[in-house]
């Protein structure tokens, strides 16, 4: 068994079961990473892969059980590199975020101009994705950290951390009925047509409890993973946009009037989750902490250091979030 056939079958697996792709992606030739599949499945005495004719058509499940410990085993190998690197040159490498568009393109741009220009010789990679899409990432190692506020609860292997709190602004064009209130309520909010995020971004969850909670139902004409867009179809008069507050921009949506909606709804937590068994490099740390200032690399290590999720609540419990 050859780390290099371990790694054909993760890829091929993670290409959709496309063999061509995962040779293209990996600079090498088809017949040869057939070949090797074949090599190894001869040696371990199953099929990794059903086949029809020269097509794979599914993982095995015997397939899936390798798979699973295939994956832990490559992540074992980034890890030793990753330790080899940071004893050889601290200042050197690479760091993969996934978030979703609202962290890209509000909360993240300073950080990152800052990061690169304390570490130009580490390559940053950014990936953009559904809040599943982005825990799945982090969990499967192929980000290192995920930044979100949705759906990462849903992953045990991942060690999740508080960065900071945020809530929501309902942003309507300045002639709006609902700019002439003395006081916003949910019940005038719901009269009136709503563009909002995808269900599953961006605390879209909050706010479809607050309305549950008060008998309301939304009418819900539009929804996007992109508060750009939201205020896009804001400006056409689709309806009334409600969106993260951090996402409205004084000065590139002045057209706009933002009314503030925290007394609305809960609150929502942003979260950077990597997953347990990372091996985190000095300017990992860095990272994190340049992003929430609280998550310092002694307290990074101690939620390092949990081995469940109350425990890692309790970590937290007293600690005052920056509110965005």
């Amino acid at each position: 068994m050859k780390l290099q056939q371990l790694r054909y079958i993760w890829e091929v697996a993670h290409h959709d079961l496309n063999v061509s792709a995962t040779a293209q992606s990996l600079y090498t030739s088809q017949p040869g990473i057939s070949k090797q599949i074949r090599l190894l499945e001869d040696e371990l005495g199953v099929e990794i892969f059903s086949r029809s004719g020269k097509h794979l058509t599914r993982i095995t499940p015997a397939g899936e059980a390798i798979l699973q410990t295939t994956g832990e085993i490559l992540r074992k190998v980034e890890s030793i590199k990753q330790v080899a690197q940071e004893f050889s040159n601290d200042k050197k490498g690479s760091l993969s975020l996934a978030t979703t568009h609202t962290q890209a393109r509000y909360l993240l741009p300073k950080v990152i101009a800052n990061f690169i220009e304390g570490y130009p010789e580490v390559a940053l990679h950014m990936h953009q994705g559904t809040p599943m899409q982005i825990s799945e990432m982090a969990a499967d190692g192929t980000v290192d950290f995920a930044i979100a506020t949705e759906a990462m609860e849903l992953f045990s292997d991942l060690i999740m951390m508080p960065c900071y709190e945020w809530n929501r602004a309902i942003v309507v064009p300045k002639d709006h009925p609902l700019c002439q209130l003395s006081e916003l309520t949910l019940e005038e909010v719901a009269k009136h047509p709503i563009v909002t995020y995808v269900f599953g971004f961006t605390g879209r969850s909050k706010l479809d409890e607050a309305f549950m909670v008060r008998g309301l139902v939304p009418r819900i004409v539009f929804t996007a993973a992109d508060a750009d867009v939201i205020k896009t179809y804001v400006r056409l008069g689709l309806g009334v946009g409600i969106i993260a507050k951090m996402a409205y921009d004084e000065e590139l949506d002045k057209d706009l009037v933002a009314l503030d909606a925290s007394k609305l709804f809960q609150p929502s937590i942003t979260k950077i989750g990597f997953r347990r068994g990372t091996f985190i490099r000095g300017f990992m740390y860095e990272f994190i902490e340049s992003f929430a200032p609280h998550l310092s690399r002694h307290m990074v290590e101690e939620a390092y250091s949990c081995t469940s999720k109350l425990e890692l609540d309790e970590l937290f419990e007293n600690i005052t979030l920056p509110v965005y």
